[in-house]
């Protein structure tokens, strides 16, 4: 099953619709604090829908403890606009762990600088700063959700 993970989500409709996507895919959500809301807030469970009770996100304090239960042979992929390959090309897995930042920082430079190997990005039109991490998340999530031909 593919893990979806937000490291710091600052804004509860985006983390509820990425929620909605992992709901749709059957993927678990991984929440890494601190967050910009509570788990709790209305707005995240209106973007959710009625999906937020099925899902029973995973929740952290912080990205040391995420990192402290992470498997040490987990498949991560980390996406930063600033990854040098683009997530076409990744070789996913059923159950890769798909890792992004926040809504205004991105991905920490700590985790760019410890996964360099392993971090990717969503090719976009020259000029342009970023997507919205709801809809970068859907796209990573359904094309690492499509079957492959091997």
């Amino acid at each position: 099953m593919l893990k979806v993970v937000l490291i710091m989500p600052e804004i509860a409709g985006n983390t509820g619709n990425v929620g909605r996507s992992c709901a749709a895919t059957g993927s678990e959500l991984h929440l890494v604090g601190p967050m910009g809301f509570t788990i709790s807030e209305r707005r995240l469970k209106r973007a959710g829908l009625d999906y937020w009770d099925k899902l029973a996100p995973k929740l952290y304090a912080s990205v040391g403890e995420f990192l402290e239960r992470l498997p040490k042979d987990a498949d991560v992929f980390a996406f930063s606009a600033e990854g040098p390959r683009v997530h076409y090309d990744a070789p996913f897995t059923a159950d890769s762990w798909l890792v992004f930042g926040s809504e205004s920082s991105g991905l920490p430079p700590e985790l760019r600088a410890l996964w360099k190997e392993r971090t990717w990005r969503v090719p976009m039109a020259p000029g342009t700063r970023s997507l919205n991490l709801a809809s970068a998340a859907a796209v990573v999530i359904y094309e690492a959700s499509r079957p492959r031909r091997d």
